[in-house]
């Protein structure tokens, strides 16, 4: 009897270690785990496409995280999804009012972030200042009707 009770308690401790290791993935696949502080300053972008870009998304430079998607929105007279970023405080002097910036694809699981690369404009973007350079979320969909578009055409006219 005393036996099976040190089989059932090893058999708790691994179910409630499984658990703690399942809540933790579920943290970091989510971004909540991440500690969030509204000390910095907010800029803006445009783009025509963001497929797949979420609230909470890293921002990145040279691949170091320097801030987070804020909030995602649409005009509707440009007909454009305009992404507000946070930009940690820390870096309030760094990004040139030329840095351009750009969604990428991240990873196994296609997490989309935004990659800023910087220009060389001496003043810096400061709060409410828009980045005007941007590049579009790659969609594969399209790629791949694009692909086959062009064999189709090609192969049409042989």
């Amino acid at each position: 009897m005393n036996n099976s009770r040190l089989v059932e308690i090893w058999v708790g401790i691994f179910v409630a270690a499984g658990l703690a290791a399942l809540f933790m993935l579920a943290m970091q696949v989510s971004n909540l785990s991440t500690y969030s502080n509204d000390a910095g300053y907010e800029i803006s972008a445009r783009f025509e496409d963001i497929s797949g870009l979420k609230v909470r998304s890293p921002v990145t430079m040279a691949g170091v995280t320097i801030g987070r998607v804020k909030a995602i929105a649409f005009d509707e007279q440009t007909f454009q999804a305009v992404v507000t970023l946070r930009i940690e405080e820390q870096y309030s002097e760094t990004l040139p009012k030329d840095t351009s910036a750009s969604i990428y694809t991240a990873g196994l699981l296609g997490e989309k972030y935004v990659g800023l690369e910087p220009g060389g404009a001496m003043k810096v973007l400061a709060q409410g200042d828009e980045i005007k350079l941007t590049q579009d979320s790659l969609v594969l969909e399209k790629l791949i009707g694009q692909f086959i578009s062009r064999f189709m055409d090609d192969s049409g006219d042989k």
